[in-house]
């Protein structure tokens, strides 16, 4: 079976580019061989449950794409099936541009950001909105923000998905991130011993007798 981004993505003009940059024997050779990438293996289910946000794409009447990320707490993209996955969709500013988008026209590209390891997985995918109250099974299956109220049930289904090379990635750590490393700790230690030299400067300074010099 044929890699599915490529056949997906690759149009005449971008095949046209690619004869004139010299690269479309390449990828010519990646659509005809290269894996198909239309179900998610173990190795994407992983990447993809231990994120905490994500970037959705759309495109609508007026032609121009809209780009939107959603976030929640880790494991709120819930995977479904090999095919499927599914989050909650959560009040925000109120303008539904994704939302109306969407009806009209059902296909979104998703990114996947891993930022500390320079990774990103993009998807290519069919969207089903359904309102909230009408998907009440679903309720005890995702994990929703704290903050804000679910509106619609949001299916994301795959039609294929590829992967990016690092370059060009920047490496970043959230927070909680930099908590479970070294360096965070080493950091945490320097404010510590910071905040312990104040302390003691402040009371050289206040114990001094009037008159004696307090530095040089």
């Amino acid at each position: 079976m044929a890699h599915q981004f490529s056949t997906l993505t690759f149009t005449d003009d971008i095949k046209a580019v690619q004869r004139e940059m010299g690269s479309r024997s390449a990828n010519e050779k990646l659509t005809e061989r290269g894996p198909a990438n239309d179900t998610l293996s173990d190795f994407e289910k992983d990447f993809i449950s231990r994120r905490d946000g994500f970037y959705i794409s759309t495109i609508g009447e007026s032609g121009w794409p809209y780009i939107q990320f959603r976030g929640g707490p880790v494991g709120f993209l819930h995977i479904v099936d090999d095919r499927t996955l599914a989050y909650a969709d959560i009040t925000g500013n109120r303008q539904y541009i994704t939302t109306g988008n969407l009806r009209t026209d059902h296909r979104a590209a998703l990114f996947l950001m891993d930022y500390p390891y320079q990774s990103r997985l993009k998807i290519l995918s069919n969207v089903e909105s359904i309102p909230w109250d009408e998907a009440p099974d679903w309720k005890n299956q995702l994990k929703i923000p704290l903050k804000g109220r679910p509106e619609r049930l949001i299916l994301i289904h795959l039609a294929a998905f590829d992967w990016n090379c690092p370059q060009n990635i920047p490496q970043r750590w959230t927070l909680d991130e930099l908590k479970q490393t070294q360096l965070f700790d080493r950091i945490q230690s320097l404010e510590d011993e910071v905040r312990n030299l104040r302390t003691e400067l402040a009371q050289a300074r206040s114990d001094a007798p009037p008159g004696h010099p307090q530095g040089s």
